[in-house]
């Protein structure tokens, strides 16, 4: 059993789900966040909702058949209505729009079920059981497909679209054009630059690197000095430290934990953010807050759906 939570390991056991685009995830564990068996598929890009039901259907009963579940945890790939379990819409997979997720899964699995955006789930992980511990006011976010957010604060929280908050847009040709945040920092549209015909100069130590380029490959040429790639990325870390001073404005966590794909490049984004974000927040705001790669990462929402489904989560 996979420990990432504390005290007991044996039962009882949950159910956690992770409704992605592409990636799905399905596991079994206990309520403090300790995973016994996990599942996953990649649908692949044209997938449907009813493919993704399908997959959940078929695996649940087979994980509910070798493990006594008494409750399921999910966090959904999208904007989702708390109170009322129903999907307000999915940007990335047809067939969401106004679907009623935590209703299907009771009637489906007979088993209480509580849902919650991804994002949020992850941060709920990472609140418990990793970066997180111990913050009395944390926010959680993911570069990842998408960039989302959550705010957690004396046992509440709350989601936040950290992705749509307006930046300059540094890839424009006009003066003074702005754009989403999550166009400029979320890993498709990185790498959608990168493969942009003419956007990497024949100079640059990834014009020579296999095609598609992937942020890894900007990674690799960030750590080789590469002036391109270091102008790139510190592109992208000053456009999301934009994001970050504005959440420190208005939030005040002590702690900000950053998951997601691109978030693995490490140390050479992380200490950009700190500096950028140091540079943009307001000056009481700054040497106050902290700055730190999520620990669960991949795992970050079946962990925070297993504490969803039986743990200490309270708000929802």
């Amino acid at each position: 059993m996979e420990k990432y939570g504390v005290g007991a390991s044996a039962g009882p056991y949950y159910l956690a789900v992770e409704i992605g685009g592409t990636k799905q995830q399905m596991a079994v564990g206990t309520a403090d966040g300790r995973i016994a068996e996990r599942r996953q598929v990649k649908l692949g890009a044209a997938t449907t909702a009813q493919n993704i039901l399908r997959w959940i259907k078929e695996t649940g009963e087979e994980l509910r058949t070798a493990w006594d579940i008494q409750g399921i945890g999910v966090g959904f790939g999208g904007p989702i209505d708390p109170d009322t379990g129903v999907i307000v819409c999915s940007l990335q997979v047809e067939g969401w729009n106004q679907f009623p997720l935590r209703a299907w899964f009771q009637e489906t699995f007979s088993l209480p079920s509580r849902v919650l955006n991804d994002t949020v789930t992850g941060g709920l992980g990472e609140l418990y059981c990793g970066a997180g511990r111990g913050s009395r006011r944390l926010f959680y976010t993911n570069i990842g497909t998408g960039i989302g957010g959550g705010l957690y604060w004396d046992g509440g929280f709350g989601a936040s679209s950290l992705g749509y908050v307006w930046v300059p847009d540094w890839t424009a040709q006009q003066t003074g054009a702005e754009t989403r945040l999550e166009y400029l920092c979320a890993g498709p549209f990185i790498e959608k630059r990168l493969n942009t015909p003419g956007y990497v100069p024949e100079g640059s130590l990834l014009a020579a690197r296999e095609k598609p380029l992937t942020c890894l490959d900007l990674a690799h040429g960030v750590e080789q000095g590469d002036p391109f790639s270091c102008q790139e990325l510190d592109r992208v870390a000053k456009t999301f430290s934009l994001g970050l001073a504005d959440m420190l404005a208005l939030a005040f966590p002590e702690r900000i934990v950053i998951g997601g794909g691109v978030a693995k490049m490490g140390e050479i984004l992380f200490s950009r953010l700190r500096t950028f974000t140091g540079q943009c927040a307001f000056v009481a705001d700054v040497d106050r807050f902290q700055i730190v790669p999520s620990q669960l990462m991949d795992d970050a929402v079946l962990v925070g759906g297993l504490l969803l489904a039986g743990g200490p989560v309270n708000g929802v």
